[in-house]
C-alpha cells in the first residue's frame, strides 16, 4: 500500500473520529444548555422506562405454559400454542369485528366531535364564559367508568329507568336496553364522545390558537364570513393535527376500551353480539381458565397488529400529506 493511500485512510479515520467527537460534544452541550428542561422530563422518562419498557421482558410468557410458582425461567416453552386458544374459538371473528367496528366509530365520531368543540369554543366570545365552557366539557374525562356505569344503569333500566319513564309518558312501550344488543354501539359512541371529546379538543384548540391572527384579519378584509373562515382557514390548518392523532389512534384499534365496556356491560351474555371485544373476552378467559400465557399471547398479538397498522397508516400519510406523518 503506497503512502498516499495510507494518508487518505488516516485522514478518513480522523475525519470520522472528529465527527463522532463533535456529536458527543454537541450532545453534552445540549444537556448543559437545557439541563433544567431535561431534569423536568426525567421523572416521565423514568416512569416510561419502568412501566413501559421493562415489562416488555414479560412477552416471553406468551410462548410459555406459564406457572406463577415456577416463574418465567422455570415455565415450559410451548411455542405458538397459546395463540391457538383465541383462533380456535368459534366467536373470534365476531369478537375481532366488534373490536375494530367500535374503535372505528370512536375514532371517527370522537375526532369530529373534538374538532367541532374546539372550533365552537374558540369562536365563543367572552373570556370567562369560554373558560367555564372548557371546564364543563373537560370534567367528564376525570370520571371513572364505574361511576358512569351507575348513571347509565339508572338511565336504561327497564323498570324505573329515566328513558323508559319518559317514553311511558307518551304511551310508548319500554325499550329493553339490557337485552337488546343493537342499541349499544350507538350508546357507546355517545358515551365516548361525552366522556372524552372535551378533553381531546384541547389539542385542537391549541392548534387553532397557534394560527396567525393576520390570516383571519386578511380574510375579514376580503369580506369572508365567520363560517367561511372556519371552512377555508381553520379546518385546512387543522388537517395535519387530525391526521397525526388519527395515526396514533389507529395503533390501538385492536384494543377494546375494557374499562368502559366491562364496567357497563359486565357479564351480560345477551349483549355480547355487539359489545364483546378482544379485551373483555380475554379477561373472562383469564378469570375462568387462569392461564396467563393465553392472555399474554393475545395482548402481544394486539400490540403487533397495532404497530403494523401505525406503520401502514403513517406510510400512506407520508405519501399523501408528508407534513402529517409521524416519521
Amino acid at each position: 500500500m503506497n503512502h498516499s493511500a495510507i494518508s487518505e485512510q488516516s485522514q478518513l479515520g480522523s475525519g470520522i473520529s472528529r465527527k463522532q467527537r463533535g456529536a458527543v460534544a454537541s450532545f453534552f452541550f445540549e444537556l448543559r444548555t437545557n439541563k433544567f428542561m431535561y431534569l423536568l422530563a426525567l421523572p416521565g422518562m423514568i416512569w416510561f422506562f419502568i412501566f413501559a419498557y421493562l415489562p416488555m421482558g414479560g412477552i416471553v410468557i406468551a410462548f410459555q405454559d406459564f406457572k406463577a410458582v415456577k416463574g418465567i425461567t422455570g415455565s415450559k416453552f410451548v411455542g405458538l400454542k397459546n395463540f391457538e386458544f383465541f383462533f380456535h374459538s368459534n366467536d373470534w371473528v365476531k369478537i375481532v369485528t366488534n373490536t375494530v367496528f367500535l374503535n372505528v366509530l370512536f375514532i371517527v365520531f370522537g375526532t369530529l366531535a373534538a374538532v367541532a368543540i374546539a372550533i365552537m369554543v374558540t369562536e365563543l366570545g367572552g373570556k370567562w364564559f369560554k373558560k367555564a365552557a372548557q371546564s364543563v366539557m373537560i370534567f367528564p374525562h376525570f370520571l371513572s367508568w364505574t361511576v358512569v356505569a351507575m348513571f347509565i344503569t339508572a338511565f336504561v333500566a327497564t323498570d324505573g329507568g329515566f328513558i323508559n319513564k319518559a317514553l311511558a309518558l307518551f304511551g310508548v312501550e319500554p325499550i329493553q336496553f339490557l337485552s337488546s344488543p343493537s342499541y349499544w354501539p350507538a350508546i357507546f359512541v355517545l358515551l365516548k364522545i361525552w366522556h372524552g371529546a372535551g378533553f381531546s379538543s384541547i389539542v385542537y384548540m391549541a392548534t387553532i390558537a397557534g394560527i396567525n391572527p393576520e390570516v383571519y384579519e386578511s380574510a375579514s378584509m376580503d369580506g369572508a364570513s365567520r363560517w367561511q373562515k372556519i371552512i377555508y382557514i381553520t379546518l385546512p390548518l387543522l388537517k395535519t393535527t387530525v391526521i397525526l392523532l388519527t395515526i396514533l389512534a389507529v395503533g390501538g384499534i385492536f384494543n377494546g376500551d375494557f374499562g368502559m365496556i366491562f364496567a357497563i356491560i359486565g357479564r351480560n351474555p345477551l349483549l355480547y353480539p355487539t359489545t364483546d371485544v378482544i379485551d373483555t373476552y380475554v379477561f373472562r378467559s383469564l378469570m375462568d381458565l387462569g392461564d396467563m400465557g393465553m392472555s399474554a399471547a393475545v395482548g402481544l398479538l394486539q400490540s403487533v397488529v397495532g404497530f403494523l397498522l401505525v406503520i401502514t397508516v403513517n406510510y400512506i400519510a407520508k405519501k399523501t400529506a408528508p407534513e402529517s406523518a409521524i416519521f
